[in-house]
């Protein structure tokens, strides 16, 4: 076990209500047309919303936020980050899933686009506040402080 950490495999967290929800976005589709707002919902509900999902909404979050880099959508991605980690997905998982971005996307496009990223501060507060020992509750609260709706690399509106 690292210093300083908890075994992740181990840490039962509270489900905290998921931040970040796409609001604006609904507005803007509602802006195009009422209709579209509609469908877009209703896929929304569907991906999103079912009360017996096959895949969990930790796992959903993760596979979005590797999607979202993937196709170099970095604020997507760091949205997901968040909401992820608020539903109690754990620093080694994170650790893992960076490893991936470096394997998938290159050390290159990783030195460049993801290491630089809103998406990677993000990531890098919650391992090193993790590893000094600062609760979860704590570290959510300071995560959307800093890289919530007010930041301009994050949000939506």
């Amino acid at each position: 076990m690292k210093q300083g950490r908890k075994n992740n495999k181990e840490v039962k967290t509270k489900i905290h209500a998921m931040p970040l929800k796409p609001k604006a976005s609904f507005d803007n589709f509602r802006n195009i047309d009422q209709k579209l707002a509609v469908a877009v919902g209703n896929l929304w509900g569907m991906v999103w919303g079912k009360s017996d999902p096959a895949i969990d909404q930790k796992t959903k979050l993760l596979l979005s936020l590797a999607n979202a880099v993937g196709a170099g959508r970095i604020r997507q991605a760091a949205r997901e980050l968040i909401k992820a980690y608020s539903l109690g997905v754990t620093v080694d998982e994170l650790d893992e899933l960076f490893m991936l971005f470096i394997w998938n996307q290159g050390i290159g496009n990783f030195a460049s686009e993801i290491g630089t990223s809103v998406l990677f501060k993000a990531y890098q507060m919650i391992k090193e506040a993790d590893t000094q020992g600062v609760q979860r509750e704590q570290i959510l609260k300071k995560l959307i402080e800093i890289f919530g709706e007010e930041n301009p690399d994050v949000s939506i509106r």
